[in-house]
Order: structure tokens, then C-alpha cells, then sequence
């Protein structure tokens, strides 16, 4: 019963990843048929990510009232829900209104299923489940990128797979059961929920809060803006640009791939100091002014593979740095951390982009990379001494 627990949670990491990587794929023909600017990506993101942080601080009370199971099946239905109306949006003010459940479902799934994974696997399977994810943040921008070829309507491409994300959900539904039999074990485990001030007053948190938010920042801004930079920049046609700008999510795919067979031997801080040092290289590659695109295209996939290691490492050591007690209510206030970068962040680099030049690119991804090197080591030395 618990293998197939696992299972489940390795679908539903793949259905937290099929919508991440699609605005970003689109959006240079979205944008065209709303008769928006490009910086406008970077309200939908800013909604998204705004439900995703209301969520998150609500995780610790929803999961000890309707469980992980359950949260986890309503969560992966709304964004279904959601991604069916961004297929049929017509206005932008109409995208805007459906990204709020996406939001929503999106935060909940996510501090959910982290929570429960850092508390009953090792590592190594953190790493596989969020590989998960990059599989499917990997393969929708290649179906966002066919329905362009094919059907030349980015509606299709929201629409196929809205469609995955239905069949995900019903199968999530059917779970329960499951979920139900291991809740009976989680139940001597709960604890009254713990509110946001005592959350944020628990000591060394607020480095950890500060890298998830440098760390969310960096990679929500690669992902959405890599696309836009690929045309706008370095005059990449539409349709490679929506297939080269999942090279940064195949990078994170195959990075926490490889990342699964090592983590347990290095453990979570050195994992995270490897990323770290990894994704410096990457935007340096991409930075650099050369004729050809090759640089800038192997940087993306360098970028992603430093990624890989960062993001479920940080989840899985919460427990042990800070206790299994505060767990799930502090992986709910890390999430709404890393979502704060992904709200305010995408947007106004699209500012950048609009009223100076998208070149800024690699620079803008380089501060808050740097920021993330800063404050994990800031908490590596805070938690030796303590």
C-alpha cells in the first residue's frame, strides 16, 4: 500500500508541473491576439502566484482538516478547471479572472504533497518526484509548441492539456482511499495549526524564507521570460522559441533525475551549495555576447540542471532543521515565500524588458542567484552554531 502511495505521488507531481511552463511557451503569440504588451505576462503570474501564497499559509490548517488526499484531488481539479477557461479566453481581464483558481489549486497541491514526502521519504525520492515535476513542465511546452505548428491556435494547446490534467484528477479522486488508510497513521503525528507569526519567529527561519524567495524568483524568471528573450533578443522564430524554452525545464528534469542517485550520499546542504554554484555557470553562458545562439541555448539547459538539486532540498531538510512538529506549517510559509518571488519578480523584470531592453535577461538572473548563494549559507552557519 505504501509503493502505491508513492505512486500516486509521483502522478501528481507531473500534474503540478503540466501548467508551470505554458504561459511562458505562449505567450509571444498570446499576447498578440489580447493586444497586450509583453510585460502583461507578468500580471497573470503575479495572480497566479497570489492565490498560490493564500493557499500555502492555509495548507497547515487544511491538511490536518480534510487531509493531503483530499486536498491534493480538489487542488488538481481546480487547475483543470482553470486551464479550460484560459483555452477559451478571449479578453485579458478573462485570463486574469481564470488564473485565480489556478492559483489557488496550485498552493495547496504543492505545500501539501512537499510536506508529506520530506516527512516519509528520503532524498533521493524527493529528488524523483520533483523530476517529476520537470517531466511535466518539460512536456507541455512541446505541446503548446505542436498546436502552434499544426493548428496555429495557442487555445489548442491549453485545451490538450487541460484534458491531461481532467484524467489526473479523476484518478486522484479515485485514490482516496488510499490517502485515508495513511492518514490513520498521520493522525498521532498532528498538531494544532501554528499561526504565521510564531511560524516566522521560529529561530533561523527567515534565511530559508529568503532563499526560497531568491531561489522561486530566479527560476520563475527563466522560465517565463526564456522564450521572449529567445524572440525579442536573439531573433529566434516563435515557434523554436516555445520548444527551446522548455531546455531549461529539461534541464531541471534531468538534473533532479541524476540528483535522485546522489542526494542521500551528499546530503541536503552540499545538493543545495552544487545547484547554487551550477546555475551561476549557466546565466554566465547565457550572458555572454557571442553571434551564435548555442552559448545562450546550452546556458538555459545549464541553468535548469543547477535548479534541479535546489528546490527539494530546501523541503526535505525542513524537518530536520527545524523539527517535524513545525514541519507543514513552515513548508506552508516557505511556499508562500516562493511564491511572493514568483508574484513580484516575473513582472517586473517584464517592466525591465518593456521600458529598457530584455537583454537584462542573464544580469537580472544573476542578483537573485547570488542572493540565493548568500542566504543559504547564511543558514548553514546559523544552524552549525546553534
Amino acid at each position: 500500500m505504501f509503493s502505491l502511495l508513492l505512486a500516486i505521488i509521483y502522478v501528481s507531481f507531473i500534474s503540478l508541473g503540466l501548467p508551470d511552463s505554458l504561459l511562458g511557451s505562449a505567450w509571444p503569440v498570446m499576447r498578440l491576439d489580447f493586444g497586450a504588451p509583453l510585460s502583461y505576462a507578468g500580471i497573470v503570474t503575479m495572480i497566479i502566484a497570489g492565490g498560490t501564497i493564500i493557499s500555502s499559509l492555509l495548507s497547515d490548517r487544511l491538511n490536518k482538516k480534510i487531509g493531503t488526499g483530499l486536498v491534493t484531488s480538489i487542488s488538481v481539479s481546480m487547475t483543470a478547471i482553470a486551464l479550460v477557461g484560459f483555452s477559451f479566453s478571449n479578453q485579458f481581464w478573462v485570463l486574469c479572472l481564470f488564473a485565480i483558481p489556478y492559483g489557488l489549486g496550485a498552493g495547496a497541491v504543492d505545500a501539501a504533497l512537499n510536506n508529506y514526502v520530506a516527512l516519509h521519504y528520503s532524498s533521493r525520492h524527493m529528488s524523483w518526484l520533483h523530476c517529476f515535476w520537470g517531466v511535466g513542465a518539460s512536456i507541455s511546452p512541446y505541446i503548446m509548441s505542436g498546436a502552434l505548428a499544426v493548428t496555429h491556435q495557442w487555445q489548442n494547446g491549453y485545451r490538450y492539456v487541460s484534458f491531461i490534467q481532467i484524467v489526473l484528477s479523476l484518478f486522484l479522486f479515485l485514490s482516496l482511499p488510499v490517502w485515508k488508510k495513511e492518514n490513520k497513521v498521520e493522525a498521532s503525528e498532528k498538531r494544532p495549526p501554528l499561526p504565521l507569526g510564531k511560524v516566522v519567529r521560529i529561530k533561523n527561519v527567515i534565511y530559508v524564507l529568503f532563499a526560497f524567495f531568491a531561489y522561486c524568483a530566479l527560476e520563475s524568471t527563466c522560465g517565463l521570460w526564456a522564450s521572449s528573450y529567445l524572440v525579442e533578443s536573439r531573433n529566434v522564430n516563435r515557434e523554436t522559441a516555445a520548444m527551446f524554452g522548455s531546455l531549461f525545464y529539461l534541464g531541471i528534469t534531468l538534473g533532479r533525475f541524476i540528483s535522485g542517485f546522489v542526494a542521500d550520499r551528499f546530503g541536503d546542504k552540499k545538493m543545495i551549495r552544487m545547484g547554487t554554484y551550477v546555475v551561476i555557470v549557466g546565466i554566465a553562458l547565457v550572458l555572454i555576447p557571442v553571434p551564435t545562439n548555442v552559448l545562450a541555448l546550452a546556458g538555459l539547459v545549464i541553468i535548469g540542471l543547477g535548479c534541479a538539486p535546489i528546490y527539494p532540498s530546501i523541503i526535505h531538510s525542513t524537518p530536520s532543521n527545524f523539527g517535524k512538529e513545525n514541519s507543514q506549517a513552515i513548508v506552508g510559509v516557505q511556499m508562500a515565500s516562493a511564491y511572493l518571488g514568483s508574484t513580484f519578480i516575473p513582472p517586473l523584470f517584464g517592466l525591465i524588458a518593456n521600458n529598457i531592453n530584455i537583454g537584462w535577461y542573464p544580469v537580472f538572473l544573476g542578483l537573485f542567484a547570488l542572493l540565493l548563494w548568500g542566504m543559504t549559507e547564511l543558514l548553514n552557519r546559523k544552524l552549525a552554531i546553534r
